[in-house]
């Protein structure tokens, strides 16, 4: 059997690996990129970010969501919404993607090697497809294989009713009631966006508190907005038992002896990093409980030529901080420039309404003994609010009292994480609020909250 030779080979094609084999592309190294060749693209591609972010915005279309601020609530664009009307658009949006994804990877000339790749020591991976083994020899390499949703033993998972994140595109049915077992950001996107459809929601955690590292305002103004959508919440509550019945009806037992019922179950607690097919021993590694690696603030495992990126080293397991710390990883590999794990990056939730975010919340500010100010912008204040329908939406802005630098912003509404990143500049460059003060911004625009917010936080010194 032959072996090839690369400066680098990159397990996993996601978000991070791709940035990570294309940036040591452009460096000048040769590059193979290691993944089977339907998944090309990673989770991020085939199940995760691109499908659930592409259905939320054909439900916000299909069910007229967005006009019902002018038309009532009960207006629909169309009455019948079916789950294949919904996996079309799904299926065009990742196809393009795909396209979009192997083009990249040829144009710099990153050679895919479809397979699965597992360690015969540290610096050799055996690549197995459809029975066909390849040997690959490398300087470097960098795990970047992401995760997949965490399952119970003890939950009966069946695919159809019973089901995790990544199987909701084999589902054919929609059901009436359903209940989501995780109340995290994946529980709780897909909650919102399933009660946008006027199906009657559950959401069960046995956390008494949600999203604790949002702001405790926008986290209640969501909750708030799904609740009015028909959610209900059961917070609090330890899932004991997941069973079914003659005729299919889902049912969880929780802990407190309350029953909740439902059509379709959906698990949503937690992530595993696909580490467990890599032989990472025979390399010199090990993984923690869920599979993640440690690493150094060059991306470096225990290991110094082995590195690792994306979700595979665990929080914030965002594909945006993936590709970016694909990318550094791949800088940090070949090039004399500093390299630093990120720390400030923003979050954006994409339930219905959306929220985002991008530096300390009031929480963290308090704990901190800092002393802020803050400045608050509602999108009934904003032309554009009202010409979008979109009256419920927060900007807020936290900001020294002192010195005037901002220290976070918060946004949940329409756009939420669009108009973050203008708070997300002005925090990198440690700007104050007088910024968004004396700045002039289009008009009409969701971006004016900005002026809006910060002279109400000012007239407050």
């Amino acid at each position: 059997m032959a072996l090839k030779t690369y400066d680098l080979v990159v397990i996993g094609s996601g978000p991070a690996g791709q940035k990570g084999a294309i940036a040591a592309a452009k460096l000048g190294r040769s590059v193979a990129i290691v993944d089977k060749k339907q998944l090309i693209g990673g989770v991020s591609l085939h199940s995760g970010t691109i499908p659930s972010k592409t259905l939320r915005e054909v439900i916000l279309y299909l069910t007229g969501f967005r006009q019902r601020a002018f038309y009532g609530q009960g207006y629909v664009l169309k009455e019948r919404i079916t789950i294949q009307e919904l996996r079309e658009r799904v299926r065009t949006v990742v196809g393009r993607e795909y396209e979009v994804v192997t083009a990249q990877l040829r144009r710099n000339g990153v050679e895919v090697v479809p397979g699965l790749a597992r360690f015969l020591d540290a610096h050799t991976l055996r690549v197995e497809d459809e029975g066909q083994t390849t040997d690959l020899r490398a300087d470097k390499i960098l795990i970047a294989c992401g995760t997949r949703p965490a399952r119970d033993p003890h939950v009966p998972f069946d695919g159809s009713t019973i089901l995790v994140a990544d199987q909701l595109g084999g589902v054919d049915t929609m059901p009436q009631e359903l209940i989501v077992v995780g109340a995290g950001v994946v529980g709780l996107e897909y909650a919102s966006m399933f009660a946008a459809l006027g199906i009657r929601v559950t959401v069960l955690d046995q956390r008494t508190q949600v999203l604790e590292f949002c702001d405790e305002e926008m986290v209640d103004a969501l909750l708030v907005h799904m609740r009015a959508q028909g959610t209900s919440f059961r917070l609090g509550e330890k899932v004991t038992q997941v069973r079914k019945d003659s005729s299919g009806r889902v049912f969880c037992d929780t802990e407190s002896g309350k029953i909740v019922r439902g059509d379709a179950l959906l698990y949503t607690v937690g992530r595993q990093a696909n580490t467990d097919t890599l032989d990472l021993a025979l390399a010199g590694l090990t993984a923690d409980e869920r599979g993640r690696l440690t690493v150094n603030g060059g991306f470096q495992t225990t290991v110094p030529h082995i590195y690792a990126a994306g979700d595979v080293i665990g929080f914030p397991m965002l594909a945006s901080s993936s590709m970016e710390q694909g990318r550094m990883a791949a800088t940090c590999m070949f090039s004399e420039k500093e390299c630093r794990l990120l720390t400030n990056v923003p979050y954006g939730i994409y339930t219905i309404p959306e929220i985002s975010m991008i530096g300390r919340t009031e929480r963290e500010l308090s704990a901190a003994k800092l002393p802020y100010e803050v400045g608050i912008a509602r999108y009934a204040e904003l032309a554009k609010g009202l010409m979008v329908g979109d009256q419920s939406g927060i900007l807020k802005i936290l900001f020294h009292r002192e010195t005037l630098e901002v220290l976070g912003v918060h946004v949940i509404g329409e756009n939420a994480a669009e108009i973050v990143h203008i708070g997300q500049a002005v925090i990198a460059l440690k700007g104050t609020v007088e910024y968004f003060r004396d700045a002039v911004f289009n008009y009409p625009t969701f971006a004016e909250a900005y002026k809006v917010a910060a002279l109400n936080g000012l007239n407050k010194l």
